[in-house]
């Protein structure tokens, strides 16, 4: 692929910013001795070139590649990059991802920050399609969360896209979430979602932990309910008190085992701070030989 191949552009994450503060980071930047990559220097001639592929170890949804390929990039604007699958896809263990050719002392010094990026975001990808294949044949969609590594949640959330996710609120400016700790300042879930609405807030969840709390949050203008910590047959009964008004969802110790059962009680979305909080890496690795 020609050279327009990276042109990978999130809302909010600066694509060249992350490269370089990652690089920086693992040569040592600003540090004494730092600035450079002792081994590569060292050991590799200046002119010496790699021809690499990055496969998948274990059956992975993919997520991250266009990110790895701007990090070999970056070192070496000429290097060929070749991706041969794309972000989302579901591949078999010894699939091929990517194929590299360029200088040798940048793909070594490159390749660490290009594998950590892709293992970790092809393995929140990879945890969120299990449960979105989990959940069943319902009309259930999957969240994710805002709990996210900092720094990395334009890319976290963009793996979770990949993994079959929908993103819930991408922060605390684009929705409000009523949660326990605000209703318990604003004295009751009512005059919580009552002082969000007439602050002119357009979407308005609230956290629900009872089916008593649903009416007083539908009277003061909630647009979404989260229904906290309720087993399938709680969770039934709370979307029959709704019926439709607003859109409902379960949140709160959901596991791969029981997800199926929480998706099967009517609810319109899931949501799971695991998918992002604690993804196992995806096993990915790099062979070069040199040219």
């Amino acid at each position: 692929m020609g050279g327009g191949m990276t042109d990978f552009a999130l809302p909010g994450f600066d694509l060249a910013a992350y490269v370089r503060n990652t690089l920086d980071e693992d040569l040592g930047v600003g540090l004494p001795g730092g600035g450079q990559d002792v081994t590569s220097d060292s050991v590799i001639p200046a002119d010496a070139r790699f021809a690499g592929v990055m496969d998948s170890r274990d059956a992975i949804t993919v997520a991250g590649l266009p990110i790895a390929a701007a990090f070999f990039r970056a070192l070496d604007p000429d290097a060929q990059i070749e991706l041969l699958v794309a972000d989302g896809d579901r591949v078999a263990p010894g699939t091929h991802l990517m194929r590299i050719t360029g200088n040798a002392r940048a793909m070594l010094t490159a390749e660490r920050s290009a594998l950590n990026t892709v293992q970790h975001l092809s393995g929140i990808a990879t945890m969120t399609r299990e449960y979105v294949d989990a959940m069943g044949d319902t009309a259930a969609r999957l969240l994710d969360t805002r709990k996210t590594i900092p720094g990395l949640r334009m890319v976290e959330k963009y793996a979770t896209r990949m993994g079959g996710a929908k993103n819930h609120r991408m922060g605390l400016w684009d929705a409000a979430m009523i949660k326990d700790n605000h209703v318990a300042v604003a004295g009751g879930v009512g005059p919580a979602v009552a002082r969000a609405k007439a602050a002119g807030v357009r979407d308005i969840i609230c956290e629900v932990d009872t089916l008593t709390q649903i009416e007083p949050a539908l009277a003061a203008g909630a647009t979404h309910l989260l229904l906290d910590n309720m087993g399938p047959d709680l969770l039934a009964q709370a979307v029959a008190i709704i019926a439709g008004r607003v859109p409902a969802e379960a949140s709160g110790g959901v596991r791969l085992d029981t997800i199926g059962a929480i998706a099967a009680s009517g609810v319109d979305y899931v949501s799971v701070g695991r998918l992002t909080q604690s993804a196992p890496a995806a096993d990915i690795g790099l062979d070069f030989a040199p040219l």
